[in-house]
């Protein structure tokens, strides 16, 4: 009996088919690797090959992480780029938890905000107009210029402002703009 490859599989249990429906959370660590390396080898498809490869490891990503390039090559149907790109997502997963989060301030009153964004735009010649998308924390997802204008005037497409803010999963928007000559009525 021949094995079924991946391709053949129901579209819901194919590994990039399942993360892009259902989210990374949802895949287990030897679909995610073999996402990395591709494809399999004649004898097992690469959801198994990478079942194989964690269980030498104890299915434990620390042990995976140390394994070098020739210890991965010894697998049958790894070879030294698949072996380099699993060390190389690895290596990733190790910097970014090592890497310093740093802290976004809190955004929850016109105050915090001018003395957040003033900087960007007190000595301008011309207007701009900003938008800073905010998590439910008030803490900045995202910045955005949307316009930037004359003395009096600067353009704004509201569909812009919208899109961003669907894309980064905005929960609240502050809008910003300065005005030059320093009159607040016109």
């Amino acid at each position: 009996m021949s094995k079924l490859v991946i391709r053949e599989w129901a579209e819901s249990d194919r590994p990039r088919e399942k993360l892009l429906e259902q989210g990374r959370r949802v895949l287990s660590d030897a679909e995610l690797l073999a996402i990395l390396i591709g494809s399999g080898s004649r004898d097992e498809t690469a959801v198994e090959l990478c079942r194989r490869i964690l269980s030498s490891a104890q299915h434990n990503l620390d042990n995976l992480s140390k394994m070098e390039v020739i210890d991965l090559c010894n697998f049958k149907g790894i070879g030294e780029a698949k072996a380099i790109s699993i060390i190389a997502a690895l290596e990733l997963g190790r910097r970014r938890k090592e890497s310093i989060q740093i802290e976004r301030p809190v955004l929850n009153s016109s105050k915090r905000v001018y003395e957040y964004f003033k900087y960007q735009l007190q000595d301008l010649p011309h207007e701009e107009f900003w938008v800073l998308y905010l998590n439910t924390a008030c803490k900045i997802l995202d910045k955005q210029l949307i316009g930037r204008g004359g003395n009096d005037f600067t353009p704004v497409d509201v569909r812009i402002i919208l899109r961003n803010a669907l894309n980064c999963k905005a929960n609240s928007m502050i809008l910003i703009h300065n005005h030059p000559s320093g009159n607040l009525t016109c």
